[in-house]
């Protein structure tokens, strides 16, 4: 008997695929035969609580054991941020919260739908992760360089600007550099998990890269509104940046996701992008482990696109901020510890600083978190797609768009269709809606705009 004999048995990959192939093994060393074997394995699917007092067979039945999803008698208290959210987000939201294990949620104003959790969505759990509501691209961040130098420098050297993002910056999927970067993430331990231990090298390939979807680099100049950034009052040269974990986050959550929906397989079909981990659970452990891995690998990503480019610069730098979204954190929330999953949201505790992009056309806005609890300390993590990519393809079309860029003083190196401004909500809406949330202390306007090219799949 092999794996895929257990599988046509009715048992699912993860724990109990191991434990059955155990067993199994036991049940032949023990001199039964292939259909006494099939016998006792099937007896112990149909019913698993039988079992649950038998030493040979108790770690096999707890492990197939599937209760009846019965969500929670009243959803989990969460509010939202903005009118006129899409319908549909707003479903899932509710969804989420209707877990066993929801504890709060909330739901920003840049929201619309995503698998499980929509973008823009939090969620708050306990002792459990959703690998889907951290999302495909883990740890996707923001981070924003200001540096000494007047943003009216940028028109006379426009060029040479633009060459830097050219020749410093891969966009795309299975990108790389001619000659490997390094970071010292690379030498940290990768064999914490299976995966990551097999997507070491692939991951070192793709170091320092940006991938496809929203992912930019571009500079920009940079207003203070705020004498609290200990800046003085002025207009600077920056850069920001946006991407995350490259294929190896997508690949972690793909492995745990699928574990996490073979354990979760009572949950409806329309839920089962909520399926969940605990970490109780070895592959819950072993995602939260990689979660935090990746975390370490997307902010490495980009100190080596800043580190880079900021060198060819050669400007002292006056602000470094950072923030990212898609990713869990253990916090405290009303005197307990959960599990606070932000897909598409920016941390937004009393005090922290982050970033909130509109479009390649629109103002990005560097803000300081308020601490309001009824959004578990979120804020949105940018405007928010209004249409899909192939609406939006057959929407625009690149002779208006550029016309628009031109209006806007913005030079496109390159993007596809399904990224320009007008797929975006107003940012000056979605900023009117969480001014509970967070401070506007200084806005970023794009002027050089880099992006993947078109054709490629989004990853975002």
């Amino acid at each position: 008997m092999n794996t895929q004999d257990l599988i046509n048995l009715g048992i699912p990959l993860g724990d109990a695929l191991k434990f059955a192939n155990v067993h199994m093994r036991r049940l032949f060393a023990g001199g039964l035969d292939r259909p006494q074997v099939e016998t006792d394995l099937m007896n112990i699917v149909a019913d698993p609580p039988s079992y649950f007092n038998d030493p040979d067979r108790a770690s096999l039945a707890r492990a197939l054991y599937r209760p009846a999803y019965t969500p929670r008698a009243e959803l989990a208290p969460w509010q939202q941020w903005g009118d006129d959210l899409d319908p549909e987000a707003i479903k899932q939201i509710a969804n989420a919260c209707a877990l066993p294990i929801a504890f709060a949620g909330a739901l920003m104003p840049d929201a619309h739908v995503g698998y499980g959790l929509p973008i823009g969505g939090v969620l708050a759990t306990e002792n459990a992760v959703i690998p889907y509501a951290v999302g495909v691209d883990i740890a996707c961040r923001m981070k924003l360089t200001v540096y000494e130098r007047k943003a009216n420098v940028i028109p006379g050297q426009k060029d040479r600007l633009a060459n830097l993002l050219e020749h410093e910056t891969r966009f795309g999927m299975g990108c790389e550099f001619e000659v490997r970067r390094h970071h010292d993430v690379m030498d940290e331990d990768w064999s914490i998990t299976p995966i990551t231990k097999r997507l070491h090298e692939k991951a070192w390939k793709q170091l320092g890269t940006s991938g496809s979807g929203n992912h930019f680099v571009e500079f920009g100049a940079f207003t203070v509104t705020d004498p609290s950034l200990n800046i003085p009052p002025g207009e600077y040269l920056a850069l920001l940046s946006h991407s995350g974990s490259r294929g190896t986050g997508a690949q972690v959550c793909d492995v745990y996701s699928k574990r996490a929906m073979s354990r979760r397989n009572e949950l409806p079909n329309q839920l089962k992008h909520l399926a969940w981990l605990t970490l109780d659970e070895a592959d819950g452990q072993e995602y939260w482990a990689a979660m935090n891995l990746m975390g370490r690998y997307a902010a490495a990503n980009h100190d080596i696109i800043h580190r880079h480019i900021t060198k060819k610069v050669g400007a002292h730098i006056l602000l470094d901020i950072e923030n990212h979204h898609n990713f869990a954190w253990k916090e405290t929330h009303h005197g307990r510890e959960v599990i606070v999953h932000r897909k598409g949201a920016t941390p937004a505790g009393n005090g922290v600083l982050g970033i909130i992009p509109g479009s390649m056309a629109t103002p990005g806005y560097v803000v300081r978190g308020k601490g309001n609890p009824a959004s578990l300390n979120s804020a949105s993590h940018g405007a928010g797609r209004i249409m899909s990519r192939t609406k939006a393809l057959q929407s625009f079309t690149w002779s208006a768009v550029k016309k628009q860029l031109k209006n806007a003083g913005v030079d496109l190196l390159s993007s596809g269709l399904d990224e320009v401004p007008g797929v975006y909500k107003d940012i000056e809406t979605v900023m009117a809606a969480q001014t509970d949330l967070v401070d506007i202390l200084g806005r970023f306007d794009p002027k050089i705009v880099k992006m993947c090219p078109p054709g490629e799949k989004a990853e975002d």
